[in-house]
């Protein structure tokens, strides 16, 4: 079992119930978290029966590096082999506030989206909660750089793997593991409805984005199967439940697509969708992927969308575009080496 996969708590229970120390956990998470270990020798305060429990038991490796990336921006992308075989795609992303890396929860995606790489491959399974952790560690550790901020928008439906979502959320939030602020971190998901029901109630301040992406639901059906299941509507009116429960602005995420989702009227139907919520829009240029017959909005289609939303008391932003030239950019990413 992998180590990682385990949350501070869930450790202690593990060492009370084998007739060890209660605290002897923190100990061990210390030192994966702030020491960032590769073998279990190295923990110098652990007793030696502990430490040949902890080699029979459990393993510190959950992947490895197989290839790096770097764009013209400094963008680098990195993929990563799972202990199985499977392939991975972890992005790392420069800003002028600091560094994000966006991480992959699963191993291809469910939610079949027409303009994501990620959906090409149907999900063969969920990662771990310790395999989404060790993106962060061993991207530290191969880089030699901090983090900053994490997003969970890489390969996957982050909120189709959920328990193992909450896991690695804790750990990466807990000050006594990666101590990275719930105001740092950001996941993104296509609209599961009770998911997000269930993400109000975690006890720390994450954000959340939703992948919206239209206006109605004809051109969101024809995006976004999900969209059948869940309808914008019933969507909005779950995003307004989490407001009101949370206090936090939301973020809708809405990619450009020329001729698709990008004409004045669709600005205008999205402003009144959004009307009074406490979100902001994040207008993104569609990123162009193989074997998808979809192209970016032009310049002044996207001015137009902007100045709309604008002009109808709508928070929005033009997202800046990273890792392009490596196929690193929103929607871009795969399970596999192409």
């Amino acid at each position: 079992m992998l180590i990682y996969d385990l949350t501070l708590e869930e450790l202690e229970s593990n060492f009370i119930k084998k007739g060890f120390k209660k605290y002897r956990a923190l100990q061990v998470f210390e030192w994966l978290y702030k020491h960032n270990v590769e073998s279990f020798d190295e923990m110098t305060n652990i007793p030696s029966d502990l430490l040949d429990y902890l080699k029979e038991s459990f393993t510190l490796k959950g992947l490895t590096l197989i290839e790096k990336q770097e764009s013209e921006d400094q963008t680098i992308k990195l993929l990563y082999k799972l202990n199985d075989g499977n392939l991975i795609e972890t992005v790392l992303m420069n800003h002028h506030y600091g560094k994000s890396i966006c991480v992959t929860t699963q191993v291809g995606c469910n939610m079949g989206c027409l303009f994501c790489a990620s959906g090409q491959l149907k999900k063969i399974r969920d990662l771990s909660s310790g395999e989404i952790t060790m993106q962060i560690i061993e991207t530290k550790k191969i880089l030699n750089t901090k983090i900053n901020y994490v997003v969970v928008m890489g390969i996957g439906e982050p909120f189709d793997n959920f328990n193992n979502l909450k896991g690695f959320l804790f750990n990466i939030n807990n000050p006594k593991g990666l101590a990275i602020g719930a105001r740092h971190i950001t996941v993104s998901t296509c609209g599961i409805i009770p998911k997000i029901d269930e993400f109000a109630s975690i006890p720390f301040q994450v954000n959340l984005a939703i992948s919206l992406h239209a206006p109605n639901d004809h051109i969101r059906s024809s995006l976004m199967p999900i969209n059948k299941r869940y309808p914008i509507n019933d969507l909005i009116t779950s995003v307004k439940d989490y407001i009101l429960k949370t206090k936090r602005r939301v973020t809708i995420e809405y990619i450009l697509i020329s001729d698709f989702n990008d004409k004045i009227e669709d600005a205008k139907q999205l402003a009144a969708l959004l009307k009074g919520m406490n979100v902001y829009v994040n207008l993104i240029p569609y990123n162009e992927v193989k074997n998808v017959n979809l192209t970016r909005s032009k310049d002044e289609a996207r001015k137009a969308f902007y100045d709309t939303l604008k002009k109808n008391n709508i928070n929005v932003t033009l997202r800046r575009e990273t890792g392009l030239d490596i196929a690193a950019a929103c929607g871009q990413l795969r399970s596999n080496n192409l």
